[in-house]
């Protein structure tokens, strides 16, 4: 697995020769099909396409949740766990995203990448298709209303990726955490195997990443506990197929967000 520059630059050629290609099929057409298109130009010029309202001016916005963890209070504005890696995962990822895809990533009147964080409670969190959960091995809902209000944003569409958290403790603290949220007989969390399109959507994993932080990297630990030696990637759906929650467990992507520049070989790996 090699996510470095020449594999970037690799994919881009790829997908410019194929258009290419396409290109040059689309006007070696017969003589009738080429004559048929170019005196329907005006017409087709003329169709009026639908907006597109899922993501105006095709923006992406990367947004964080907050949350209380156990021992934190619901009420304090000092960062919790919910803040680990924050903002430079944040501002990472959405500067790769912008770079790498056909999303725009909005930024702020000084150059800066947008991004957000909202609560749990916040209205404004229906306002954000995809939101990153970190460190929930010690989550908990400070009142019902808030695993109800969570159920109600994923069924409602919304996409939750939850990530960095270690060993079976942890596990077993989310897992409780989320059955408030999920009968789990009705939405059971599944693994995910390494043929599922998500591991193979933007790049072609052949193994399931886990990521350390650049200190573990550095003296050769592939994990950070004994008790996690490989990563896991699970989900849960909706009762229409959709892939609702991305459970990344024993492993720490937003490490390797926030701290790329850090060491090239931590980048490259």
């Amino acid at each position: 697995m090699n996510f470095s520059r020449p594999t970037y630059r690799t994919a881009f050629v790829s997908i410019a020769l194929i258009l290419a290609i396409a290109a040059g099929i689309g006007w070696t057409l017969s003589p009738g099909v080429g004559a048929q298109r170019h005196w329907d130009r005006a017409a087709w010029n003329a169709l009026e396409y639908p907006e597109r309202t899922i993501f105006p001016g095709n923006q992406f916005t990367f947004c964080r949740l907050r949350y209380t963890s156990i021992g934190e209070s619901p009420h304090t504005n000092m960062g919790g766990r919910w803040s680990i890696d924050y903002p430079e995962s944040d501002r990472h990822f959405s500067w790769r995203i912008d770079e790498l895809t056909t999303l725009e990533v909005p930024k702020d009147e000084y150059g800066n990448y947008e991004h957000a964080v909202v609560s749990i409670d916040d209205d404004a969190l229906f306002d954000y298709p995809f939101v990153y959960m970190i460190e929930p091995g010690w989550l908990e809902f400070y009142d019902e209303e808030q695993a109800d209000r969570l159920r109600d944003y994923l069924l409602r569409g919304g996409f939750m990726m939850v990530d960095d958290f270690w060993g079976e403790d942890e596990w077993a603290n989310f897992e409780s955490r989320m059955m408030e949220v999920f009968d789990p007989i009705e939405y059971p969390i599944v693994d995910l195997e390494l043929d599922h399109p998500i591991f193979h959507m933007v790049f072609d994993l052949d193994e399931k990443p886990q990521v350390t932080t650049p200190w573990h990297w550095r003296n050769g630990q592939v994990t950070e506990r004994a008790d996690a030696p490989h990563a896991n990637y699970r989900g849960i759906y909706d009762l229409e197929g959709r892939l609702m929650v991305v459970i990344c467990h024993n492993t720490d992507l937003g490490d390797g967000w926030e701290r790329e520049g850090e060491f090239e070989g931590y980048f490259d790996e």
